[in-house]
């Protein structure tokens, strides 16, 4: 279904409509919240998530799972291809899927069944192929496994905020010191803290922010040699050594299209 008119779907009386929908690069969608659970699948280009909880970069033909009733924004970087099912709560809560926002990988069968499932007509008939076809593909978007793609924000306000003014410029370039500085706390205080309320230490939450942050930038087209001294790594492979650990692939192939 071509979205046309917001939150249309949301009192069809289906477990799942799936929407399309093409965005300019920078399109925002200011914190809200929907009555059903969304999986957002980015075809082409990068999606940011934010929510209280922390921030979430979806690559392309990756998707995240946004629950119901969880405020959080939407930002498009890039031209954006997206397709969108809305879950109803109950058909959620029976798949088993997460109570807070994930990344999660896309199979080559769900790439397929979302497609098919775009001309689907909101109100199908359930035990029609066309609601066999979108029981499928709530199966399937359970299945998928999960990404580490996101940066917790801890929930001390003083952590919290300096941990936003980090992403609004990530670099691996400041240090510990610095942020304790920024916290005004000690820098024994903020590496303790950090932790309790993040689950990580400073350094592995820095460097997952400034991979998130290159995702970005990769997904725009930037040069990996550019993104790469930009966030204060030595050097392109230096980068691309990391990358690879986290992601499983280096840059250059993390992007090809399957």
């Amino acid at each position: 279904m071509r979205e046309t008119i917001q939150d249309t779907y949301q009192n069809i009386a289906r477990d799942a409509v799936v929407t399309a929908r093409d965005y300019a690069d920078g399109a925002l969608f200011p914190r809200h919240d929907h009555q059903r659970g969304q999986f957002a699948y980015a075809a082409s280009g990068v999606i940011t998530v934010f929510t209280d909880d922390g921030n979430w970069v979806v690559p392309p033909q990756r998707g995240i799972w946004v629950p119901a009733q969880l405020p959080h924004s939407m930002q498009m970087r890039g031209p954006v291809t997206l397709h969108n099912t809305y879950i109803r709560k109950h058909a959620a809560r029976r798949l088993g899927l997460p109570e807070q926002c994930q990344v999660l990988d896309v199979s080559p069968l769900l790439r397929q069944l979302l497609l098919k499932a775009i001309d689907v007509p909101p109100r199908y008939s359930i035990q029609g192929r066309d609601g066999h076809l979108m029981g499928l593909l709530l199966h399937e978007i359970a299945d998928m496994p999960a990404l580490s793609l996101n940066a917790p924000l801890p929930t001390d306000p003083r952590l919290a905020r300096v941990c936003r003014e980090f992403l609004a410029q990530p670099s691996l370039e400041v240090s510990i010191d610095e942020m304790a500085l920024r916290a005004a706390m000690s820098r024994r205080t903020f590496t303790r803290h950090f932790r309790l309320h993040t689950g990580i230490s400073y350094i592995e939450w820095r460097q997952q922010a400034c991979l998130l942050a290159a995702i970005v930038q990769l997904g725009k087209g930037q040069p990996v040699t550019q993104v790469a001294l930009a966030l204060g790594y030595s050097s392109s492979s230096a980068f691309a050594t990391v990358f690879k650990q986290l992601l499983g692939e280096v840059p250059s192939r993390y992007f090809v299209e399957p």
